[in-house]
């Protein structure tokens, strides 16, 4: 592949995966909307750090599955910089470095109003990010990635956005985030499926890799699912956000992609469904947002 080093950098960023940090900070912001307290600085603020903390754990895993040699020339996925030889690995880890720097910088405005539970959340935020694959025991190479992928892309996003708006927390803003997590979970399980050949050579255990492509397809197919009904679920019980049941329209479309992960046999095909995945997320979110 040939191209600008804008580009490269770019590709490094993995654009198609930055949803799993808008989405959240969409949901949550709609809540604070809801309860008549919304500061569209702030949520602003908030969705650029979740934006570069997402792009400084995309540059970390590009580098450290290279050094670690999971990632090679037989991978299935969209390029990888480090690996293409793209942009050189000393690059990359100072890019990493930098994007988590200029995350923290921003993040002082977010401390300053929520106080020190906000930098708890962005540095242990940042520290997920790096041990997913870096570390002496890198969490996701030992099937932990989808546990930590649920908690920080789920409640701590949802939660932390609700929070630095409205400056209190509820259980109903807990639960609710659990969707946002559910869907990049999805997300990941994709990813993770595609990858099943490389990641077991490279004794990668996902939880795709210790229990099977039907376990991998029953666990997208669960957080699906779970997700889309969980508004209708706060409705049964609280009789509230009637119109938010309506996040149940993502199963639609998810019926087309549960068929072609069950029926395509080249893993390299998979890759449109992590967009599609993603677009789900998106769909959520966005229903979510106008009708909460």
């Amino acid at each position: 592949m040939s191209g600008s080093p804008v580009r490269a950098w770019v590709l490094a960023s993995r654009p198609k995966t930055l949803l799993v940090a808008i989405a959240p900070v969409l949901v949550g912001s709609a809540m604070a909307w809801d309860d008549g307290i919304f500061n569209i600085g702030i949520a602003l603020i908030t969705v650029v750090c979740a934006l570069l903390i997402t792009i400084g754990t995309n540059l970390c895993n590009d580098y450290a599955d290279f050094m670690s040699g999971v990632d090679t020339t037989n991978r299935k996925g969209p390029t990888r910089v480090t690996q293409a030889g793209l942009i050189a690995a000393q690059h990359v880890l100072v890019g990493t470095v930098l994007v988590y720097s200029i995350a923290t910088a921003l993040g002082m405005i977010l401390v300053y109003r929520g106080g020190w539970g906000v930098s708890i959340i962005g540095f242990a935020s940042i520290l997920a990010g790096i041990l997913y694959t870096a570390g002496p025991w890198p969490y996701g190479y030992k099937g932990l990635g989808d546990l930590f992928v649920l908690i920080f892309f789920g409640p701590v996003a949802v939660g932390g956005t609700y929070y630095v708006q409205t400056l209190e927390i509820t259980l109903s803003v807990i639960i609710i985030g659990l969707a946002p997590g559910l869907l990049s979970v999805a997300i990941l399980t994709v990813n993770n499926i595609r990858d099943i050949a490389e990641d077991r050579k490279a004794n990668k255990k996902t939880l795709v890799v210790r229990f099977g492509r039907k376990f991998g397809i029953g666990l997208w197919l669960g957080c699906v699912v779970i997700a889309a009904l969980l508004p209708l679920e706060f409705v049964r019980v609280t009789g509230d956000h009637v119109w938010a049941g309506l996040t149940v329209l993502i199963l639609i479309p998810a019926i087309s992609i549960l068929h072609k992960l069950i029926t395509i046999h080249d893993y390299a095909d998979l890759n449109p469904l992590l967009g599609q995945t993603a677009f789900l997320l998106l769909g959520y979110s966005v229903i979510f947002a106008l009708f909460w």
